[in-house]
């Protein structure tokens, strides 16, 4: 008996990990476009919003594969998914760097974009029915520590090597040996370790999607998380081309400070899964986007190039508790017979926010400037602050 249950909280602590590794190379290729991009439109000789097709591409895969995610999981199982998903995603990022014209990097997208949104939906789902808010946030951290990873590994492939597609062949070869190892584990993320094995969770509510549908709070937590992960990528994307293009910071160090955003990003979601049951969820995501409009606004002041550096990093900061705060009080929004059917829908809706608001804000900058992209992001956190206080109006705030 002692033996059994050693080797299942061994198999839990395993499978914990190599979720986090798998956010880890989640997070990668979002960094590597943000410094890749000037490179990549000189390359193809595009246009400045040109980046917004591109993201369009990957959208439609990521919310067709998020948004079914429950469907998927129940037929391919947890472990299934991921090592499918694992093996688009890299395959697709090993395309991209023997394309020889841009429609094929828009292809290859697509299909990067249906393995993202499975990798994603299903980890939250099982992080989220399996475990608590501290290893949520940490596990979002891990999205973080790929996501600053990603802008080092790219700048440093431009200054020494002069090439854009190392960093996506180093990553996509990575994400192939991930599959791999979801494929050896398949039989282990089938098995219960949360309470007991006859509790019920939420991954096993059926309820029919037509229902959940019908949910106020569904329909308010999607547009939080389309708000939200748009203000996000939208200055992952941009920093280092605002930093660069419109106000005449060294490539090299704008690629650091790039990075900077998702370095303080992830120490965010490190701190907040340390205080996670000592702060209201609440308390902290109002607190984290008010922070994030603090940054923005520097941004946006911009009197020196240390301030708008300064407000690149405090607003990386600020939202980082963000996005695993509202993936684990979706319950609290939508019940718990709903919240399984929710987070696909949640993530889907990220996924659109990612394609959209980038996209917007690339169009604003071509037509005015890039001085554009702080203001625009202002604009967005204040949405994003009231829909969030509209969606707890008559439910009461809980302490974590």
């Amino acid at each position: 008996m002692v033996t059994t249950t050693s080797t299942k909280k061994q198999s839990k602590f395993g499978l914990v990990i190599l979720a986090y590794i798998a956010f880890i190379s989640l997070g990668l290729p979002d960094g590597l476009m943000g410094v890749a991009w000037p490179s990549i439109r000189a390359n193809f000789g595009l246009p400045l919003d040109a980046l917004g097709i591109f993201l369009i591409a990957g959208t439609i895969g990521y919310n067709t594969s998020s948004f079914f995610s429950g469907r998927l999981v129940t037929r391919l199982g947890v472990g299934g998914l991921l090592a499918a998903s694992c093996a688009m995603t890299g395959a697709a990022m090993l395309g991209y760097t023997i394309a020889p014209v841009w429609w094929m990097m828009i292809i290859m997208n697509v299909m990067g974009g249906l393995g993202a949104g499975a990798i994603d939906a299903g980890i939250n789902t099982y992080i989220a029915s399996n475990h608590g808010e501290r290893l949520m946030q940490w596990l979002h951290a891990s999205f973080g520590v790929g996501i600053t990873m990603g802008p080092l590994i790219m700048t440093t492939g431009l200054n020494l090597f002069g090439s854009w597609r190392l960093g996506y062949t180093l990553v996509g070869t990575a994400q192939i040996v991930l599959a791999a190892c979801f494929a050896l584990t398949v039989s282990l993320w089938k098995r219960p370790y949360r309470g007991q094995a006859d509790s019920k969770q939420i991954m096993d509510y059926q309820t029919p999607l037509r229902e959940t549908i019908r949910q106020r709070g569904t329909w308010l937590s999607i547009l939080l998380f389309f708000f939200y992960t748009g203000i996000e990528l939208t200055l992952g994307y941009w920093a280092y081309t605002l930093l660069t293009e419109a106000r005449g910071i060294a490539p090299a160090i704008a690629g650091l400070w790039a990075g900077s955003y998702w370095g303080t990003f992830t120490v965010g979601r490190v701190l907040a899964g340390l205080y996670a049951n000592r702060v209201s969820s609440y308390n902290l995501l109002r607190g984290s986007m008010l922070a994030a409009l603090l940054g923005v606004l520097l941004l946006w002041w911009n009197p020196s190039q240390a301030v708008s550096l300064l407000g690149v990093a405090l607003t990386g900061f600020a939202i980082a508790p963000i996005f695993p705060g509202l993936v684990s009080g979706t319950s609290a929004r939508v019940t718990p017979p709903h919240a399984a059917n929710t987070i696909g829908m949640q993530i889907s809706a990220a996924g659109l926010g990612v394609m959209v608001l980038p996209s917007l804000a690339g169009v604003l900058a071509r037509r005015t400037s890039l001085e554009v992209i702080p203001m625009f992001l202002a604009g967005l956190i204040c949405i994003l602050f009231l829909i969030y206080s509209l969606s707890m109006s008559g439910t009461k705030p809980q302490d974590d």
